[in-house]
């Protein structure tokens, strides 16, 4: 079995991203800017925060964090966001999620402006993904891509088989593994909690992915000999032999999982890795106004 190596593959990406940057610079262009939007103290969301603005510094990106307090309300992050679309200095930015409960995240997701949507979820950017034409993909889906890419994993007439329905993540793999594009031209099916007898579907996949946001859901009996696996999922589990009284574990068993797998991705160290790789390319698409002009 093969370990599909995110944090590889990210070294390698940061690598290129620094290297375009220095000759943007040298050219006499401007530093790709990316700024972060962080409402409230959710660990998880601070810690990923965290990694991109420390990503954005190995690149030579400029950045800027946003922090409010859970408190802050509805239209005062609208302001942020409205403050951000004007800033011409700012060439994409984030608003992190979860947002507090009080407050509408797709009020606020359409408050972006497409040309600043570097996380690829407003409406006008899924909408010109789905049509296939240049848009900020959603960062994890874009991140799936660059790994079958990179490790030369052909798609072209397999089986695709996505478990998870999410507008961030099952959704769109789901559109861009099926587009007339490389990577693409699958069959591609879409399975999630209402789906009947899932392990005769996933079984079929000659690629699983694997998005439902269960802790260890696809076990080995539901894969076909030889598959790549690519999980999503993050999860933590109680264990109490570990120092933090858990441990991260993906949708995938992975023990059980990689007896049968050709290709595995790792929890942690996989797919999230290039989730924020994938968002400083979508910022240096930006920058360089490379999809809308």
């Amino acid at each position: 079995m093969i370990v599909l190596d995110g944090r590889q593959l990210a070294t390698t990406i940061k690598e290129e991203l620094a290297t375009a940057t220095q000759a943007i610079v040298a050219a006499g262009g401007k530093k790709p800017h990316l700024a972060a939007v962080l409402v409230g103290d959710d660990p998880a969301s601070q810690a990923y925060v965290r990694n991109k603005v420390r990503s954005c510094e190995q690149v030579g990106f400029d950045s800027t964090l946003i922090r409010r307090p859970a408190t802050t309300t509805q239209e005062e992050l609208l302001q942020i966001v409205r403050d951000l679309n004007a800033d011409n200095t700012i060439d994409g930015f984030i608003v992190q999620l979860p947002l507090p409960n009080h407050i509408d995240e797709h009020a606020v997701t359409l408050a972006i402006d497409p040309r600043k949507d570097v996380d690829g979820f407003h409406p006008v950017n899924f909408g010109r993904m789905a049509q296939g034409l240049p848009a900020y993909l959603p960062a994890t889906p874009f991140g799936i891509l660059e790994m079958l890419k990179r490790y030369e994993i052909p798609t072209s007439g397999k089986e695709v088989v996505v478990v998870g329905r999410s507008n961030i993540v099952g959704t769109p793999i789901s559109i861009l593994l099926s587009r007339k594009a490389n990577p693409g031209n699958a069959t591609v099916t879409i399975c999630h909690s209402r789906t009947e007898n899932l392990a005769d579907h996933t079984r079929r996949a000659d690629i699983l992915i694997a998005a439902i946001g269960q802790a260890e859901f696809i076990t080995g009996d539901m894969v076909k000999r030889g598959a790549v696996v690519i999980d999503v999922g993050m999860n933590r589990v109680d264990d109490a032999s570990r120092e933090k009284g858990y441990r991260l574990t993906g949708d995938v068993d992975y023990a059980g999982v990689a007896k049968v797998a050709g290709y595995l991705t790792p929890v942690p160290g996989g797919v999230g890795q290039l989730t924020v790789m994938a968002l400083l390319l979508n910022t240096l698409k930006a920058n360089q106004k490379e999809i809308f002009g």
